[in-house]
């Protein structure tokens, strides 16, 4: 069974930085489109961005121009690079095909704390 694990986060301050992996047991990465996701408090997980088998990339409003996808199917690896973090970015993030009929278990998630 594929098991994700995402790694890399932490406390920073505002407009600060942080760069998340995701590593994978299995093939995942090289036959889906994947996104990393987030979940805030009290809310519901979210699609925060998303990358295709070729590399084409995908964010949502709130992130874009601050956030960085990338994917090494080699490795079985992917990343979010997050630059000039904001407190409304805090949440626990986590990683996962995009297509729901293609998506493994869960993994634990990353926990992302944004000071202001």
């Amino acid at each position: 069974q594929v098991q994700l694990v995402e790694s890399g986060g932490g406390l920073v301050q505002a407009g600060g930085s942080l760069r998340l992996s995701c590593a994978a047991s299995g093939s995942i990465f090289r036959v889906n489109v994947m996104g990393w996701y987030r979940q805030a408090p009290g809310k519901q997980r979210d699609l925060v961005a998303f990358i295709s088998i070729g590399g084409t990339t995908n964010y949502v409003d709130s992130v874009k121009g601050r956030f960085t996808i990338s994917r090494d199917n080699a490795k079985n690896t992917m990343y979010l690079q997050m630059n000039s973090l904001k407190p409304e970015d805090t949440a626990v993030y986590y990683c996962n095909a995009v297509r729901p009929v293609a998506r493994v278990s869960w993994g634990q998630g990353t926990q992302v704390t944004v000071s202001s």
